[in-house]
């Protein structure tokens, strides 16, 4: 798959040094990857760090900025080439990218932001293996409360933190009493608004449990519809051996498996040592197979 992550790659690049203009399509990148446009995109932001759409936006301009310093063509003729309507709205977003006006790095040659182009790769470190299984469930329902919180990669998630802090052990322990299956007891539950998985993206956060039971009106409830999920387990050091999970997974198996993430909630239970330094995660992801 990883091919034909970078072949997609190859494909923006023509687009962009074609005097096509317009916008690039991303269902046309997502058939040349062989998935889904929401799984391209999704897998696109975990493996760049950044969404499909920002991406594209930095390479045009990049591609922009070197146009421009070279004087061949009117400021004019650039914006229309690269799908701008207006000089003005070019201007601005010129300006958002490289912190000075098109008009103003022409006259001074003023330096710029470069995006580099991207290519995907597989690197193998140390000689640790990904346990997983994948489980076929009913319709399922998360049962809780849920927070709009900001993603953060490495160490605490202060606005997590203080979402559980809020929720008092009375209520958490009612809520636990209400999981009767697999993901078994309390558990998170993320659900991402966007493509995006950069830094500070926002997303909804549950403090939840896997229930069918009757559910009171203090808590929030998630339909799942049914389908197929990829459970992996890790243990190790908290948070990192869960942050680092998440990581591996859409770095390293979703490219080198005939799987494609699939609408719905990321689900995480955490079995955590007394003192809270290390713990044994198991991360649920609904997933489908790929189409050849």
């Amino acid at each position: 798959m990883l091919e034909r992550l970078n072949q997609a790659l190859d494909r923006i690049e023509e687009h962009l040094a074609a005097d096509a203009g317009g916008d690039l399509d991303p269902a046309e990148l997502a058939r040349i990857a062989a998935t889904s446009e929401y799984h391209f995109r999704r897998l696109f932001s975990a493996l760049a760090g950044m969404p499909l759409s920002e991406y594209v936006r930095r390479r045009r301009l990049t591609v922009a900025g070197a146009e421009v310093l070279a004087g061949e063509r009117t400021l004019l003729e650039i914006a229309v080439r690269h799908g701008y309507g207006s000089g003005e709205a070019f201007a601005r977003a010129f300006r958002a990218v490289h912190g000075v006006g098109p008009g103003e790095a022409r006259r001074t040659g003023a330096a710029l932001n470069a995006q580099p182009r991207m290519s995907f790769r597989l690197v193998v470190e140390g000689n640790s293996s990904m346990r997983y299984r994948i489980v076929e469930k009913a319709d399922l329902r998360v049962v809780g409360r849920k927070a709009r919180v900001p993603l953060v990669h490495e160490g605490e998630n202060p606005a997590i933190a203080a979402h559980i802090r809020s929720l008092g052990q009375e209520t958490i322990a009612r809520l636990a009493r209400l999981s009767d299956q697999e993901p078994a007891g309390i558990v998170s539950a993320v659900v991402h608004l966007t493509d995006s998985r950069e830094e500070g993206a926002e997303l909804d956060y549950w403090h939840a449990v896997v229930s069918d039971a009757e559910v009171p009106g203090e808590f929030d409830v998630l339909d799942v519809p049914a389908g197929s999920w990829a459970v992996f387990e890790n243990e190790g050091p908290l948070p990192e051996a869960v942050q680092y999970l998440w990581r591996d997974i859409f770095t390293q198996w979703f490219p080198s498996n005939p799987y494609a993430i699939r609408p719905g909630p990321e689900i995480m239970r955490l079995d955590p040592s007394e003192d809270w330094k290390t713990a044994r995660a198991e991360l649920w992801i609904p997933v489908e197979h790929r189409t050849a």
